[in-house]
């Protein structure tokens, strides 16, 4: 059994490391369908879409399911899928690539740029409360719970171990474990 130390630990490095973090360009596109992460930490080449549109669903995907500690190549991972579909059905092409305009309409309308150009979460989030009933939306939002939740590489960010049946399940392995509960 394994004892979880759940105090978050800011030390000054960490935070002047995640503070100018937020404030550079997350994600570039290159010629020739790449979308590449800041600094080459990650890219993917896009065979259907747009790669602007590739690069505007990695960053509504992360304004979508914010977590500041998972990078965003996991956010790129979560997304690949919907080039590969976009490939095999038009409807779905042209939904996604709509959707990304009418998310560059509004926040040019509301910041006078792009939605990769609104440099605040908050404001980026308003936008997309703006369209949450739609079907892009909706669409994105149902995808990136299977896409972003069932890597295991994510799982141990989250301290989720994985499976526990090959393992003989949970019962001997920490499902009576209450160490958030005082004594």
């Amino acid at each position: 059994m394994r004892t979880l130390d759940k105090r978050t630990k800011v030390t000054r490095r960490r935070f002047l490391k995640t503070a100018g973090a937020g404030t550079a360009g997350i994600i570039a596109v290159v010629n020739g369908g790449i979308v590449m992460g800041s600094g080459g930490a990650w890219a993917m080449e896009v065979k259907t879409l747009r790669p602007e549109s590739m690069a505007t669903l990695v960053q509504m995907a992360r304004d979508t399911y914010p977590h500041d500690h998972l990078a965003d190549k996991f956010y790129a991972q979560a997304m690949i899928g919907y080039d590969a579909s976009a490939g095999e059905d038009a409807a779905l092409k042209a939904m996604l690539e709509s959707g990304v305009d009418l998310l560059d309409a509004t926040a040019q309308a509301r910041h006078g740029g792009g939605y990769r150009d609104v440099a605040w979460e908050e404001d980026r989030v308003a936008i997309l409360t703006s369209i949450e009933d739609g079907a892009f939306f909706q669409k994105i939002r149902g995808g990136l719970v299977t896409g972003l939740y069932n890597q295991p590489e994510v799982w141990a960010k989250f301290g989720y171990e994985g499976a526990s049946a090959e393992k003989g399940g949970y019962i001997s392995r920490g499902f009576d474990d209450i160490d958030w509960l005082e004594a």
